[in-house]
This record gives C-alpha cells, sequence and structure tokens, in this order.
C-alpha cells in the first residue's frame, strides 16, 4: 500500500489524535502484601529517550520492583526491552554499542548490496529510486525508513521472549501504546509479537513506515498520549513512576522556516496531551523529569551523555523513592524471578511463509527452506537474510519463532517495497571546460522486478542530451536460488569525438553504434560477476564540425567479449576501503560480420584505505587495441575532461592505447 504525501495530511492527522480512549481496570497479578504494586511509564522522545535507561540502572541500584511497564514510541522500545527480562546493563550496552546514524539508514550496506545493485551507483543518476506504476505514475513510500535495521536489532534483543505472544506473561507485564493512522485512535498493544509491536510505538509518521497490525495500520503513539499515565492505571498498579522526555518548545529566535513552525505545531500538541496525563498523577506518584536542555529528538550521538543525565534525576526525587525501596534479600528474589532460563537451540520442524508474503512463497521456499530439520542457526539466518535484503526490492525481511502443533518453527515475512515492482532513477550531467566546451544530458534508469516465476529483471538506461544512448537488458537468473543467468541486451548509442590539435579543436565526429548481445554468467557471491557473450551490430561516423574530407563511413560489428568484475567498496563515490577491479576482452571476427578484426583489452583497479580521518584511494586504468585496428570510433581511447585528465578538455588525446 502506498500513500502520496500531502502537506495538510499530517495537520489533520494531529488534530484527529489528540484524545485518549477511557481505561478499562484489568485484572492485577498478586505482589508482596506490605508492598504497592509499581508502574513505570515512559514517554516518547527520540533520542531523549536514552534518559529511560539511565532512570531504570538508578531504580535497580536502589532495589525499586517494577512490576509493570507502559510506554510510548521510544519509552516503549526501552521499557519493552525491560519488560522482555533485560536488565539496565544489557539494555546500555545495547545502546552504547548502536550505529545510531547507520540504524536509520535503509538501504543495506553497499558491501551487503548484490553485485548488480553495487554497479547502479556507477553513474551520475540519482542513487534513490521512485516507484511508480502505468496509470498511477511516481509513487513514493510511506516513510523515508522503512526500518529494516531496527526490526531486526529489535528481533534479536527480544529473541528469549519470541515465544511469548501474551504481554503479562512477559517478565513484566508490558503494555505499548500507537495510534491507528486512518482512524487517529490510541492503540493499546497488550499482546502480539514484541519486536513487531515496539516498532509500531516508534513509527514516526512521514519518517519511520507504519506497522501493519491486526489489519491496523499503525504509527507513533505519542500523537495521541506520549505519557500514558492512564494506561498505566488501567494495569492496576498502586504508584506510578512516570518519566517524561517530552520535546522543549522551540524558541521564537529558532523558528526560521515552515518546517519549524510545524515542528513546533507537533510539540505543542504533545504536549498538551502530556499535561493531561501528568494531571493524572496522584500524590504518591512520582514524577521525573531529566534534564536534557533543547536536545533534540535526534541527536543520537548524545546517548551516552543522556542516559547519564537520566540516571541523576532520580536523585531529585531521591526521598520519595526511598519508601518504594525492598530489602536486599526481597529484591534479590524480585530479579531472580524476572530472569528467564535461556532455551537450548531448538531444531526448526518447519520453515513457513508469513500470511502477507504470499507472493514471494516460492523464494522463500527456495531460499529458507533448508533450515527445516536443523537446528537454529542466527548467523546462517543473518546472512540469508541480508543476501535478500541485498537485492534492494524488499521493504523489510523479518522472522520469527513460531510453533505449530508443539513444534518450533521458522516464519518468513518479506514484503516488497510497498512503491515497487517498477523503480526509476533520474539524473542531470553537465561538464563545462570553460573554453567553449560544454555538454549536458539527462538520464533515467527504470528497473521492472518480478516479471517471472524466476525473478527475472528488466533494466532500461534512456539519455538525452549530447550523447544520446539506450540500452536495455533482460537479466534472467536459472532458478530463484541460482547464481548463473543469461542476459540478452540491446544497445543504441550516439558519441560525440572532439579531433584536439595542439589544443585547438579541429573537428567533431559524430558516431553512432547499435549493438545486440547475448551473455551468459554467473554471479560470484555478492562481490562479483563473470560474463561471457557474443555481439552483433552496426555503425556509421560522420564529421559534424570540421573539414569534410575527413574520413567517415559505416562499419559492422561482430564480436566474442568476456568480463570479469570485482567490487568490495564501501563506497562508488567517496570509499575508504576495499576495491574493485574490471577486466575486458573483446574480439571483432569478421566470420562474425565485423568489418575487420580486431581485440581489445581493458583493465581498471581502484583501491582505498582509511586511517583515522585520514582516506588514500588509488587506480590504475588502461586499455590497448592489441593491432592498433578498431571497427568503429567509438572503440578510440581517450583522456581528457573530468575525472580523466581532469585539466585538459575532453577527447584531448585519442588513441588505440591509453594508461591512467
Amino acid at each position: 500500500m502506498s500513500i502520496r504525501f500531502h502537506p495538510w495530511a499530517l495537520l489533520a492527522l494531529l488534530l484527529a489524535t489528540t484524545g485518549v480512549a477511557q481505561p478499562v481496570p484489568e485484572a492485577t497479578p498478586s505482589v508482596a502484601p506490605d508492598r504497592p504494586r509499581i508502574g513505570l511509564v515512559l514517554s516518547g522522545g527520540g533520542a531523549r529517550g536514552a534518559a529511560h535507561v539511565g532512570v531504570i540502572r538508578a531504580l535497580e541500584q536502589r532495589r525499586i520492583p517494577i512490576d509493570a511497564v507502559a510506554g510510548t514510541s521510544m519509552g516503549a522500545v526501552v521499557g519493552g526491552l525491560y519488560a522482555a527480562g533485560l536488565g539496565a546493563g544489557e539494555i546500555e550496552e545495547v545502546f552504547r554499542t548502536l550505529d545510531w546514524q547507520e540504524l536509520f539508514r535503509d538501504r543495506a550496506l553497499r558491501k551487503d548490496l548484490v553485485f548488480r545493485r553495487k554497479q547502479d551507483d556507477r553513474s551520475y543518476l540519482a542513487r534513490g529510486a521512485l516507484g511508480f506504476r502505468p496509470g498511477e505514475g511516481v509513487v513514493l513510500p510511506l516513510g523515508l525508513v522503512q526500518g529494516q535495521k531496527i526490526t531486526q536489532l529489535l528481533r534479536e534483543a527480544t529473541l528469549r521472549v519470541a515465544d511469548v505472544q501474551d504481554f503479562d506473561e512477559l517478565p513484566t507485564r508490558f503494555r505499548a501504546l500507537a495510534t491507528d493512522l486512518e482512524t487517529g485512535e490510541p492503540v493499546v498493544l497488550r499482546s502480539g509479537d514484541l519486536a513487531t509491536v515496539l516498532r509500531a510505538s516508534m513509527s514516526a509518521p512521514g519518517v519511520l513506515t507504519p506497522v501493519d497490525i491486526g489489519g491496523r495500520l499503525l504509527v507513533d503513539g505519542g500523537l495521541v498520549d506520549n505519557l500514558p499515565v492512564s494506561l498505566a492505571r488501567q494495569m492496576g498498579v498502586d504508584v506510578i513512576i512516570a518519566v517524561d522526555v517530552s520535546f522543549p518548545l522551540a524558541l521564537r529566535s529558532d523558528m526560521e522556516s515552515a518546517l519549524d513552525v510545524t515542528n513546533q505545531m507537533i510539540a505543542i500538541m504533545v504536549r498538551r496531551g502530556t499535561r493531561e496525563s501528568r494531571a493524572e498523577l496522584a500524590e504518591d506518584d512520582v514524577l521525573i523529569e531529566p534534564d536534557l536542555g533543547r536536545m533534540t529528538a535526534v541527536d543520537f550521538v548524545r546517548v551516552p551523555e543522556v542516559m547519564e543525565r537520566g540516571a541523576s534525576a532520580v536523585e531529585a526525587v531521591e526521598g520519595r523513592l526511598a519508601a518504594l525501596s525492598r530489602p536486599e534479600d526481597e529484591y534479590a528474589a524480585f530479579v531472580a524471578g524476572r530472569q528467564r532460563a535461556r532455551e537450548p537451540v531448538p531444531e526448526l520442524a518447519f520453515v513457513r511463509v508469513g500470511p502477507r508474503s504470499q507472493a514471494d512463497a516460492a523464494r522463500i521456499d527456495a531460499v529458507f527452506g533448508d533450515l527445516a530439520g536443523e537446528p537454529l542457526d542466527l548467523e546462517q539466518l543473518r546472512r540469508k537474510l541480508g543476501r535478500q535484503y541485498g537485492l534492494d526490492r524488499y521493504e523489510s525481511l523479518d522472522y520469527r519463532l513460531v510453533e505449530s502443533d508443539g513444534h518450533p518453527g521458522l516464519e518468513i515475512d518479506a514484503r516488497r517495497k510497498s512503491w515497487g515492482p517498477n523503480f526509476l532513477r533520474l539524473g542531470v550531467s553537465i561538464e563545462q571546460d570553460y573554453d567553449g566546451g560544454a555538454t549536458a544530458n539527462a538520464g533515467a534508469r527504470v528497473v521492472v522486478t518480478g516479471i517471472n516465476r524466476w525473478d527475472a529483471e528488466w533494466l532500461t538506461d534512456a539519455q538525452i542530451g549530447e550523447e544520446p544512448r539506450l540500452y536495455t537488458e533482460l537479466f534472467q537468473p536459472l532458478s530463484l536460488t541460482s547464481d548463473v543467468f543469461v542476459a540478452p541486451s540491446l544497445r543504441y548509442e550516439l558519441q560525440t569525438l572532439q579531433v584536439v590539435e595542439d589544443g585547438d579543436r579541429i573537428a567533431r565526429y559524430r558516431i553512432r553504434d547499435s549493438e545486440a548481445a547475448l551473455a551468459v554468467g554467473t554471479q560470484l557471491s555478492n562481490w562479483g560477476e563473470l560474463r561471457v557473450g557474443v555481439a552483433r551490430g552496426n555503425g556509421s561516423s560522420r564529421v559534424m564540425i570540421g573539414d569534410p574530407t575527413l574520413p567517415a563511413g559505416e562499419h559492422d560489428l561482430g564480436a566474442l567479449y568476456a568480463e570479469f568484475q570485482y567490487d568490495r567498496l564501501d563506497s562508488a563515490y567517496f570509499p575508504k576501503r576495499g576495491q574493485a577491479l574490471r577486466l575486458g576482452w573483446r574480439s571483432e571476427i569478421e566470420s562474425l560480420g565485423a568489418s575487420v578484426d580486431a581485440d581489445f583489452v581493458q583493465a581498471e583497479w581502484l583501491a582505498a584505505r582509511s586511517h583515522q580521518r585520514y582516506s588514500l584511494v588509488l587506480g590504475l586504468e588502461g586499455g590497448s587495441a592489441l593491432d592498433d585496428r578498431v571497427v568503429s570510433p567509438q572503440q578510440l581511447y581517450t583522456l581528457g575532461g573530468f575525472l580523466k585528465l581532469s585539466g585538459l578538455p575532453p577527447d584531448a588525446f585519442v588513441g588505440t592505447r591509453y594508461g591512467l
């Protein structure tokens, strides 16, 4: 499902979600008769929510038992991890070791992409791909971040309670609050898959993709109640410890754009709901407000500091908390009761397809089916999930440990990008040498995925401008798990070749090549590709500017070719580590239709290394027409222009051999 964004959509949603449903009392488990039942309420706040970890650590140090937790957004994440049986130290370790910046980047790391997707970066086209559908036009995703990495983090952190569906059966009772995106109503999440529930509660609209639970599209619970005091009260607790890390309102001097005003509007509405919740706190309840200044919700680099500020904030209410502290032996028994014995690694009796992934049932069976009958190997599972996510066509790839007839199994959920299955990338290239020479081209790449049951892909590149080009290729794997492929292609290209003499342009050629090719090859894991093929075509060359007596004419192409590519660079644009290698050979053969026999070899190598802030990138490339013969002028090597001796004009050097 896809939603087109409208500037008033968020406003309408926020105006519709300012109320909270009245609580309905729940049955409450008993505790020691001489102490009150204590509920912990954790507010939303993005990176500010890391303060909750410090608060929990301080409560543990003071031997204050928590019988129930209710949370919203980041408060639900921290509270859910605690409810799953993690202590403050374990949660803190998770938060300290995370690469928060990488966590909110959706695309797989370049090293994890399949080789074909790595090559998408080797052009001037924009990196992000839009979706499009016939009759609908361009389609946008439901959020800037799909949350794949966040989901997998939550999945592994809560794996010890993967078999628990009723949150009253967790080591600590738990509730999370979310918002129904269609109705604006609050949704109390008290059962289900814990990792999915935590992901839903923190889905900030427009930033993180909404989560579908039970047919309802859910987003951040902070829209309806950022401090769910009533939800904790509903759980039957006697005393509430509420931790509020809500956003501060911006100063007038900080509001410089329409976006700033919109953010202020949201903050005002969230704070209004928070004030109403704080008003529900009773005399015996405790409110903790960590001093986080004007820290933003995305300032994750300050997470370690924020956790310490959370712990320090507890000192301000030390006297009020003292009555809730328990003797050492009693608290030790409480902690022991929260420990859940780690069960032995289960042997998977089956692997099944998630209910919303039937369109990919064949792929899931082919890729993950061999895990059945074996003990669960998380590392192997991660590799398989990573390889499929590296195809860059899935919005999310997730797994769940499930049971059927008393036997443990694995459920795989593969959801294709809601804005697919067709993807469009656009770009513009302009080159100016400040000496009267300029070129401009506009390009587009269209990728159509899932064409047949073997998951063929159809790629088309189109370019208009100084050098028009059309290239289309059908990439057909031999099976869903095979690395071997067949790739027929067509190419039509017009190229301008400048003739430079003593630094002056004396002529410009227009060269046309048209070619059909058929290649077979294999992908080498996700780091390389080897292909061989045959090509047949023709072309022509003519003088556009200059002496009309210069040579021109037509030519025929007929060749065998082979190409090997290796790519483990961490970035195609500004690499810091890794290497890339390309080796190519082409032989024009008269018996295959070429005008003359001609052989070509070419090699390119790039390596990057980094130390602290410094990076070194080394590159070598070269090529040769072995007998100094070419069939098409396009087969001549040129130097000059951007990144090819940039100080010289394009095509300053033209020849049958080059090295750089």
